[in-house]
C-alpha cells in the first residue's frame, strides 16, 4: 500500500484514490517558495553555513599535498623503508 494511490480519510484510515487530479500541479506550489511572488521569482537567499573556498587557494592546497605526498614517497624509497 502506498500513499500515491491511498489517501487519509479523515477519520483515522485510508481511502483509494479513484480518479487523477487535473491540476496536481496547483499543490507544488508554494507561497513560501516564489509561487506568490511578484513576477513569480524566488527571492535572493544567502547561505551563511557555506562560504566558498577561492579557487587559488585550492590549487595551493591540492599542489602542496601532491608535493608532499611525492616527497614522501621519494624519502621512503631512499631509505628503503618501502622495500
Amino acid at each position: 500500500m502506498s500513499l500515491q494511490l491511498h489517501r487519509p480519510d479523515g477519520r483515522g484510515g485510508i481511502e483509494r484514490r479513484t480518479g487523477r487530479d487535473p491540476e496536481w500541479r496547483r499543490s507544488l506550489l508554494s507561497p513560501r517558495w516564489g509561487a506568490k511572488l511578484p513576477g513569480r521569482r524566488l527571492p535572493a537567499l544567502r547561505n551563511p553555513e557555506m562560504n566558498p573556498t577561492p579557487t587559488w587557494l585550492s590549487v595551493i592546497f591540492w599542489v602542496s599535498l601532491a608535493a608532499a605526498t611525492f616527497v614522501l614517497l621519494l624519502a621512503g624509497y631512499g631509505t628503503g623503508f618501502w622495500n
